[in-house]
């Protein structure tokens, strides 16, 4: 099964909200299912950035989910949709690098960001969702937090974080499952360098 078709299955098994639908149908006008997670780090490839959200969902239902305590749809939408900000976002341009081999100067493609839509990471990922499906006040911290440490406002001396690592431990799971995805399951992954 693709990347895609795996994501499509999961979303529509799981995630029943109003909008929803409309949701989906516009992610698949976008390059959503063929653009990478990231510019060289992890799933630095083609349809990278699906396959970064399947890990994190992976990652996330594998390890924090409490089938009594934890609601599956909200699992499923912030893992699935976390990083949807990632949609529209990277270019491929290319640069030339030396062939160590031959010494000849070669052009090379490699990501650039290309951000249509400035509007900072996990708040950009919570806006594009609310256009089409309501979130619950948790969701949205999730997804809004789920960078963690690495998030502007946080590096910047933003205490929010913590406040909202606090009221909200799906925000913390999620950004734990984000953190093992990308660092331990997703090593090696990407074609660019």
């Amino acid at each position: 099964m693709s990347y895609k078709n795996e994501f499509i299955e999961i979303y529509t098994q799981n995630i029943k909200r109003e909008g929803s639908v409309e949701l989906l149908e516009w992610l698949q006008k976008t390059d959503f299912f063929t653009t990478p997670a990231s510019s060289k780090f992890h799933c630095a490839c083609e349809q990278g950035l699906v396959m970064h959200s399947l890990s994190v969902y992976k990652t996330l239902m594998a390890k924090h989910f409490d089938e009594e305590r934890d609601n599956r749809e909200s699992f499923v939408i912030c893992a699935l949709l976390h990083d949807l900000c990632k949609a529209q976002f990277y270019k491929v341009s290319f640069r030339n690098v030396k062939n160590e081999e031959t010494g000849a100067w070669e052009k090379k493609p490699f990501y650039a960001v290309d951000d249509q839509f400035p509007y900072g990471h996990g708040e950009k990922s919570v806006f594009l969702i609310e256009r089409f499906m309501r979130l619950k006040t948790s969701e949205a911290m999730a997804i809004r937090w789920h960078m963690g440490g690495f998030d502007e406002a946080a590096r910047g001396g933003s205490f929010a974080i913590s406040q909202a690592y606090e009221k909200y431990p799906l925000a913390v799971k999620l950004h734990l499952a984000d953190l093992e995805s990308t660092y331990l399951a997703e090593k090696n992954t990407s074609v660019v360098h």
